[in-house]
């Protein structure tokens, strides 16, 4: 009888720590503050705060930042509010203040002029959209949208008078709430612009460039127009013309350095084969490298035609013998179309 009775009273035991086990699982966990908050929407709702808010998470109690920022509030504050709401016995967690953020969409400036760029490109005249400049009517300044605009950023118009440089254009950007797209108007001004290699000092006619006298520096395409030439290969080039600082240089401004200048004491270079002989003139013209040149021989006074082969000297062909043969051994008509019989050499 005892030992019914005990296991009875066990049995009771079991049961009730298991129903009172079942019974602690069964209450809901009571609310929870968080510390940081990350909100979507222009109001913060108690189910942002608070964990387990239950049927109140829906519940707007504050404003929320700006797009893009961060705002502290008092936890008392909070509190304070739930309280309004009927959401007590809230676990603070010993925190003393929330951060509320506020998501948004960056569109910074850099992207903004690349998308202006890009809608301009080739547009009436204009290049590519890497060559643009752009200048806008208002400072620029970094965007922040809704973060529910996530669409890519599309011109709808686009409009560009090449007369004067001028640009009015308005971009889309797709909203996954509303559907009714964000629009963004940009005004101002575009240019083409090209590497132009500029002179960084004044040069005269016949100076060669060294590295020192030009830079690389971006310009309007229309103000220096075409036919550029790059600061390699500029530099040991001679100017043609002469020219100021500041002024872009093109390859028609340029020419191959002359070795040989008008009036110049240059070596004469009489070669054949077998022969190579060397004599003192004096040049009547400029010339670069290859060029033929007008010389006087100083020694015959005799003006001789030679190229220009190196600083100061011009190569002068000597004609090739001809082998003569006698009019002796040549038949009438043989000797009629040998001509002269005999060539004095200069």
């Amino acid at each position: 009888m005892l030992r019914s009775f005990l296991f009875t009273a066990a049995v009771l035991v079991a049961t009730a720590g298991a129903a009172l086990a079942q019974s602690e699982k069964d209450v809901a966990p009571g609310p929870v503050l968080r510390a940081n908050v990350t909100v979507n929407s222009d109001i913060v709702r108690i189910g942002d705060v608070i964990d387990n808010a239950g049927s109140a998470a829906r519940i707007a109690i504050f404003r929320a930042p700006d797009l893009g920022t961060t705002g502290s509030v008092p936890t008392s504050q909070i509190i304070s509010a739930l309280g309004a709401h009927q959401v007590i016995g809230v676990d603070t967690r010993n925190i003393r203040e929330v951060a509320v953020t506020r998501s948004s969409r960056t569109v910074s400036t850099k992207d903004i002029e690349q998308q202006v760029a890009q809608a301009l490109e080739h547009r009436n005249g204009l290049g590519d959209a890497a060559n643009l400049s752009v200048t806008f009517d208002r400072d620029l300044r970094e965007l922040q949208l809704d973060a529910s605009n996530t669409g890519d950023m599309r011109a709808s118009m686009v409009r560009f008078d090449p007369r004067n440089g001028r640009f009015d254009i308005t971009f889309e950007i797709p909203n996954d709430v509303t559907y009714s797209p964000t629009k963004l108007r940009f005004t101002g001004t575009a240019i083409e612009t090209v590497d132009a290699t500029i002179l960084t000092r004044s040069v005269d006619r016949n100076d060669i460039i060294k590295a020192s006298d030009v830079i690389t520096e971006r310009r309007p395409k229309a103000e220096v127009g075409n036919d550029l030439t790059t600061r390699e290969r500029a530099i040991g080039m001679q100017v043609r013309k002469q020219m100021r600082a500041g002024q872009a240089l093109k390859a028609i401004d340029l020419g191959k350095p002359d070795l040989v200048s008008r009036d110049q004491s240059v070596t004469l270079i009489y070669e054949a084969p077998g022969i190579y002989l060397t004599g003192r003139g004096k040049a009547t013209e400029n010339g670069t490298q290859g060029d033929v040149v007008n010389v006087t021989n100083l020694q015959s006074k005799r003006t001789v035609q030679g190229t220009v082969v190196g600083p100061g000297q011009v190569a002068v062909m000597i004609a090739t013998p001809r082998v003569l043969t006698t009019t002796a051994s040549l038949s009438p008509n043989e000797q009629a179309a040998a001509g002269t019989t005999s060539q004095k050499a200069e």
